[in-house]
């Protein structure tokens, strides 16, 4: 079938693009930033991913890495000649890496202010007595007096150190105005 008229059009010069970004945003594309920082700066871009890794002491394929046990039953104990395992050069990345994954994790949730402010003021004109927090009228969600107390108790096992102050600034104050 013949091409319809007038769509073939000769290739212009674009002079408006930035070749050198251009080149650079490859470059980055076939190259992607390796997000781990001691194995970036171990890197030797001259070898191939596996070299790499194999002087790292890292696996590439994972399930190659750990034998697989086979669960039949064997006649006899033959000796089996393992390969040899490849050299590591660069033992210090994988020191590196079981240093920073034996850290203990840092605890990331956290409450919100609101959520504070709210279980301050119920326990601060109320006390203990969850239906007077529920009939309150900052209770603005109308939580039934034991989703209040589910709150108060996610307040105490998420601050517990807080929650003693808290605790005994009331009794401060209780004693004072008596």
């Amino acid at each position: 079938m013949p091409k319809a008229k007038g769509k073939t059009r000769r290739q212009k010069f674009g002079y408006n693009v930035n070749r050198k970004r251009l080149n650079r945003n490859a470059r980055r594309k076939a190259a992607p930033r390796i997000e781990c920082s001691h194995i970036r700066h171990a890197w030797d871009h001259a070898k191939s991913v596996r070299q790499n890794l194999a002087e790292m002491g890292l696996a590439v394929d994972p399930n190659r890495a750990v034998p697989h046990r086979k669960r039949k039953v064997k006649a006899m104990e033959v000796d089996i000649e393992e390969r040899p395992k490849e050299l590591v050069r660069k033992p210090y990345v994988l020191n590196d890496l079981e240093a920073e994954a034996s850290l203990p994790e840092k605890k990331g949730n956290t409450l919100s202010r609101d959520l504070i402010d709210y279980v301050h003021y119920m326990v601060e004109n109320h006390g203990e007595d969850y239906k007077a927090m529920a009939r309150d009228e900052k209770n603005y969600y109308q939580d039934t007096p034991k989703q209040i107390r589910n709150k108060i108790n996610v307040y105490k096992r998420f601050y517990p150190a807080e929650w003693q102050d808290f605790l005994d600034s009331l009794q401060k104050s209780k004693m004072e105005v008596e």
